[in-house]
């Protein structure tokens, strides 16, 4: 008996909001209006950074995994909260070495200097595909919405950053 009258105010309940969402429609609220309503938005986690340069995410200190190259131009973007226009990465070729040499202390090979090179090259793709491989490793740990404060984005020819607030990355 008392499944029944659950089935039966939940089926009540249903069509009240039906009809409430028929209303809010009437008076001009979107369906992402509407579908904002639902969504639960979780706090965001810190970024703590070693001082051997891992990358751990939130207080449980889970590991963000990424290749060295990577590791060092996701480093240079947390460094420059501002954001960093892409064709003026050439400016930044020095400070992203040392990021690399600290990422990878085993030495600079001309392998590893010509990967910094084209990185830094705005003409080639390579910034992209790093950024690209960056934000795949933050989807992989997070969902999308959250994601996307931890990964590098930005309009083109405009700044690009991180939309983390720098409040949530702790340098040790």
């Amino acid at each position: 008996m008392t499944n029944t009258n659950n089935n039966e105010d939940k089926q009540s309940l249903l069509k009240e909001v039906k009809e409430r969402v028929q209303k809010l429609k009437e008076y001009g609220m979107s369906e992402k209006e509407f579908t904002s309503l639902f969504h639960t938005e979780q706090p965001l986690l810190k970024l703590f950074i070693s001082k051997d340069y891992k990358i751990f995410l939130g207080d449980e200190r889970k590991e963000v995994h990424m290749e060295p190259l990577a590791k060092a131009v996701y480093l240079l973007f947390l460094r420059h909260p501002e954001g960093i226009v892409f064709k003026t990465l050439p400016d930044y070729r020095k400070e992203l070495t040392h990021l690399y040499d600290k990422v990878r202390p085993w030495g600079l090979t001309d392998r590893t200097l010509q990967s910094i090179e084209d990185v830094t090259n705005p003409l080639l793709n390579s910034i992209n595909e790093k950024c690209a491989r960056i934000k795949k490793v933050f989807l992989g740990m997070m969902e999308g919405d959250m994601a996307k404060h931890y990964y590098i984005k930005g309009t083109r020819g405009e700044p690009k950053g991180i939309a983390l607030s720098s409040d949530l990355v702790v340098w040790e």
